[in-house]
C-alpha cells in the first residue's frame, strides 16, 4: 500500500471527481472516491494567487494498493494532462 499526496491547480474540483468516477470510482463519502484497489480523498484549498490572477487548487490524498498503483497513476496522469501554450 502506498499513499501519494498531490496538489493540483487549474482543474476544477468537480472535474477531478468526474475523472475519478470515469476511472471506475464511486463516491463513498463526501469527497472520497473509491475504486478497485484505490481511494482518493479530495480537499478544496485556498486559490493560488499571482497578482490579480487567482487559480483554484485541490489537494488529493491517494491510497493505492501496490498491484494497481502503476496503472492508476498512468491513467490519472493522462486524464489530468494539460497542454500549455
Amino acid at each position: 500500500m502506498q499513499t501519494i499526496i498531490r496538489e493540483m491547480r487549474g482543474i476544477p474540483f468537480f472535474l477531478l471527481k468526474e475523472y475519478l468516477q470515469e476511472m471506475g470510482g464511486k463516491e463513498i463519502q463526501e469527497n472520497i472516491i473509491q475504486g478497485a484497489g484505490w481511494k482518493v480523498h479530495l480537499e478544496r484549498m485556498e486559490p493560488f494567487r499571482i497578482g490579480s490572477l487567482s487559480v483554484g487548487q485541490s489537494k488529493l490524498t491517494i491510497d493505492l494498493e501496490d498491484e494497481v498503483a502503476d496503472d492508476f497513476i498512468k491513467r490519472f496522469s493522462m486524464k489530468t494532462l494539460r497542454a500549455g501554450g
